[in-house]
């Protein structure tokens, strides 16, 4: 049974897009399909410059919904990077050089300090910047989000988009994200696509989630509310 149905949209270079919807309408397929995780018809083009007719994870970096793992495996966030980062086991040791790599990738987004902290007492947020970080190496020019905020409160979750529109502003990588904080959709993404039932029946600027198209997409009684800064 297909989960998406005749979906047509374009991303564009450079900037951040949204997806939005209910559970289920595809969201997290759609961002499967451009991973070639799932099987599809249909094509998935890539203009950036380069041969993306097989993209590979130098062109493309993702942060999952959630990552599963046991709490309590004995493994530090350095440990956890270098798996990414190098080839060598690591009972031989992290080598001086992946650690200054993974300090590098930590810095940027203010997680240097989780650098010798075990994974399984991360807080979410944490954790979630630990990800990103691993999804920005080696220097992608597609960033893939999966509700990268979910499990974070406010205070962090504002800070952690803000870290998305900083990367996005700084590296000039194309970031496509799954939301359903439309508050921060409309403030931080200059793109939108609404799915619902495996389509997308509405996408444009964030100016475009009138009350009558949010109704579309989420039912009634839904709204934006943009947060200000003091």
């Amino acid at each position: 049974m297909p989960i998406l149905r005749g979906v047509s949209a374009e991303i564009q270079r450079g900037r951040i897009t949204a997806l939005i919807g209910l559970n289920g309408s595809g969201k997290t397929t759609l961002l499967r399909a451009i991973l070639k995780e799932v099987p599809y018809t249909g094509r998935i083009s890539f203009y950036c410059g380069h041969d993306h007719s097989q993209p590979t994870p130098q062109h493309i970096g993702y942060v999952p919904q959630r990552l599963l793992f046991d709490p309590n495996l004995p493994l530090t966030v350095v440990e956890l990077m270098a798996l990414a980062l190098e080839r060598r086991p690591l009972f031989l040791g992290i080598s001086r050089r992946a650690r200054e790599r993974i300090a590098d990738l930590l810095k940027p987004i203010k997680a240097e300090h989780l650098i010798d902290q075990s994974v399984g007492a991360l807080s979410g947020g944490e954790l979630q910047r630990v990800l990103l970080a691993m999804a920005l190496e080696p220097d992608p020019e597609l960033l893939l989000l999966d509700e990268p905020a979910a499990g974070i409160d406010f205070h962090s979750e504002n800070e952690f988009y803000g870290l998305i529109d900083q990367i996005n502003r700084t590296r000039n990588v194309t970031v496509v994200l799954v939301s359903h904080e439309l508050s921060m959709v409309s403030r931080f993404a200059h793109h939108v696509l609404c799915l619902k039932d495996g389509r997308i029946p509405c996408q444009g600027a964030p100016q475009m989630l009138t009350p009558d198209k949010l109704a579309e997409v989420f039912g009634q009684f839904k709204g934006v509310y943009e947060h200000h800064r003091h």
